[in-house]
């Protein structure tokens, strides 16, 4: 294998289409062009959540650039939920589902080393003081295969900054410790400092940990850049290579293609979750994390949710999400040194904290498959999902600012591909 030594690579889009299939084989082909003797190749790519990241054709074009090797691919799932059948099928076209795994991250990883608690004092401030065990899926650390090739996203990201790279991999197969307290270091340090910034503790954190105990394993990263209009979705940028140049130069493009800075705080946003992507609000609530930099004190978020139908996207993490609702700050904070279940599971503590609007503005759901007394208890208003359908037709809407029955409304279409803030907000 000699990827080691080759130059990472980087298209840009310069036509308004966009990158087309063709640019993005001709991408593959020239970067594998010395792979021909790879045997085995292990892919991770997202999930049905991140299916605009143009994974799934990346994933089709890896599959005929290696016919003859032995292809494995291991969906990058963190804490969400298996695929089923039909979103592989979705997402991944014509590729075999045997060739599909399942990432357990409760119980099928291996620990590979400790960050130490000096270093984590460092990345929080001060907040957190214990050492951090780093685990990630046995898979990832097999040394059958020959390549292990990471295919992702580079967006706005509420725990990483920007999404993808290193966290492919140290969250995406990671295990509960892992996954966990860095989810929680985020939640310390503050969304709105980490959101559309490449350089935070998180980012840090996981590209340290990548750089000390996933060094000997053969990882490549391709990384998009994509937006989504109504001609459909455009890739405006592919990077293929290794090393943390690599990721920042795709998040700057991400910075430029994903990120909405507006002049005046919004009064009242809605937004639409499509039902094939979001069915909890683990995933949901990226309505809540990327449009909060943008809202007014005193505003408003209605969040349009067809096919939500629960909290977490494992039984556990449900339980405990209902348990307590979303909280703001420093109640989460009280409820993790007083509940030792809470304590214990970081990545839900985290959550709760970024579902919160902080007491800044009101949060109103309307959902499809839950009820009023549920999304109560959640601290959340409730809507029934007719009545909002009704006020709100989201096929007439533009993205954006509009006016419905005399009012002012800002309208988002998919909140998991950009971030929207005021500037005072952001730079602030």
């Amino acid at each position: 294998m000699t990827q080691s030594s080759r130059q990472n690579s980087y298209r840009v889009a310069t036509k308004e289409a966009g990158l087309s299939h063709d640019d993005i084989k001709q991408a593959l082909l020239d970067y594998f062009v010395e792979c021909a003797e790879v045997k085995r190749i292990l892919i991770v790519p997202p999930d049905i959540s991140r299916s605009n990241s143009y994974a799934g054709p990346i994933v089709e074009l890896l599959c005929r650039r290696f016919p003859a090797a032995e292809i494995d691919i291991l969906p990058a799932l963190g804490t969400h939920m298996p695929m089923s059948a039909r979103e592989i099928r979705k997402m991944y076209g014509g590729v075999p589902a045997d060739k599909f795994m399942v990432h357990d991250w409760r119980h099928d990883t291996v620990a590979i080393g400790r960050v130490s608690s000096s270093y984590m004092r460092e990345l929080s401030e001060n907040q957190l003081d214990y050492d951090l065990a780093v685990d990630v899926s046995r898979h990832v650390l097999n040394p059958d295969y020959d390549l292990v090739i990471s295919v992702g996203q580079v967006v706005p990201h509420e725990v990483a900054g920007f999404a993808n790279y290193t966290k492919n991999i140290l969250v995406g197969c990671g295990g509960s410790n892992m996954i966990g307290q860095s989810h929680y270091l985020g939640a310390l340090h503050g969304m709105e400092r980490i959101m559309g910034r490449a350089d935070n503790p998180v980012r840090s954190l996981y590209n340290y940990a990548a750089r000390e105990f996933l060094d000997h394993v053969p990882i490549v990263y391709i990384l998009t850049v994509t937006t989504l209009d109504r001609t459909g979705l455009k890739v405006e940028g592919l990077s293929i290579g290794k090393g943390d140049e690599l990721f920042v130069r795709t998040a700057a493009l991400s910075a430029q293609k994903n990120m909405t800075f507006l002049e005046q705080p919004i009064k009242k946003a809605v937004v639409y979750l499509d039902p094939e992507k979001f069915k909890t609000t683990w995933v949901g609530n990226k309505a809540i994390y990327r449009t909060r930099m943008a809202i007014a004190d005193g505003g408003e978020l209605l969040i349009m949710a067809p096919a939500l139908e629960a909290c977490g996207e494992d039984l556990e993490n449900d339980r405990l999400i209902k348990k307590f609702g979303y909280l703001p700050r420093g109640g989460v904070l009280a409820a993790v040194k007083g509940d030792r279940e809470l304590g214990e599971n970081l990545a839900v503590a985290a959550h709760l904290i970024h579902g919160s609007s902080e007491g800044r503005f009101k949060i109103t759901y309307a959902p499809g498959k839950m009820s009023r007394e549920q999304m109560v208890a959640l601290k959340y208003d409730y809507m029934r999902p007719e009545v909002a359908l009704a006020m709100y037709d989201v096929e007439g809407l533009r993205e954006g600012f509009n006016i419905v029955q005399g009012e002012e409304i800002f309208f988002v279409s998919n909140p998991a591909l950009g971030l929207w803030t005021t500037r005072e907000r952001f730079n602030n």
